[in-house]
């Protein structure tokens, strides 16, 4: 693992300092460069939350990842950048599941001189950039988003209305590791989990929110959004490649579970 493969895997070339000019630039290159998927979950292929994993998977083999490895890997490479980082639990959908939640998406804390800032660059569809951890409006790219501070020390960031889940809360403080292990392994192998049901590929770029759910492709931009459905495994292949930078053949296995998926929820 080094720092220099990390940053020409994100294509930085700039000044690397524990700041915020840097903080900001490393999270929208990684966000543009590294897709959000859940594809290993879909390919039976397990998960940890071991940044080393991540490095491997993202750096070397060039794919994308969740929460667990984007944030894990972003939070690793900041540290060894200078930055004090805090690996923190969130619970995305915790306003209407409970408690249950948390430790479904891990966030990081990254403490600079004015406070505590957001860094997260595995909700998906969030934010492109970092914010403060203040209540009040967080715009970021395409989308405005939200953060709230509710009862009992809770902290509730509030998606954009055509996001992928309501919003996530969180608590000031570290993660325990091994609750957010135990919640990794549950969503890619509970029969339930949204992330073994449906395969999810996002990817930020700096005009455009592109999401593929299962046979859906759709496009946001700032004229809104457009939708259109993959043909068949090969073009699900083709588009991995060309619009989400993901060479991975082996996902036209996938083609059979993803269809009837899709037949499922829409009847077509």
């Amino acid at each position: 693992m080094t720092l220099a493969a990390y940053l020409d895997r994100i294509g930085h070339t700039g000044p690397v300092a524990p700041d915020l000019a840097t903080l900001r630039a490393i999270h929208r290159a990684h966000h543009f460069a590294i897709p959000y998927e859940n594809l290993d979950v879909q390919l039976g292929r397990p998960v940890v939350t071991d940044p080393a994993a991540a490095f491997d998977k993202i750096v070397t083999r060039r794919r994308g990842g969740w929460c667990y490895e984007m944030n894990g890997l972003l939070g690793w490479a900041l540290g060894e950048i200078g930055f004090k980082v805090t690996r923190m639990m969130a619970g995305v959908r915790r306003e209407q599941d409970g408690d249950i939640a948390v430790g479904n998406h891990l966030i990081l804390r990254v403490d600079l001189p004015d406070g505590p800032w957001m860094a997260d660059v595995g909700f998906g569809d969030g934010p492109v950039d970092p914010y403060p951890i203040a209540a009040g409006p967080v715009d970021a790219g395409l989308f405005a988003y939200r953060l709230e501070e509710t009862p009992g020390g809770w902290w509730r960031l509030h998606n954009h209305p055509a996001g992928g889940a309501p919003s996530f809360d969180f608590q000031i403080g570290p993660a325990d590791e091994q609750a957010l292990a135990g919640r990794c392994h549950w969503l890619q192998t509970d029969p339930a989990s949204n992330f073994v049901l449906n395969a999810v590929v996002q990817r930020h770029q700096p005009d455009r929110l592109l999401v593929l759910r299962g046979r859906t492709l759709r496009v946001f931009t700032a004229d809104g959004a457009n939708d259109s459905l993959i043909a068949d495994a090969d073009d699900y292949v083709a588009t991995l490649k060309t619009d989400f930078a993901l060479d991975l053949p082996e996902a036209a296995t996938l083609w059979p579970a993803i269809q009837a998926r899709h037949e499922a929820l829409f009847g077509t």
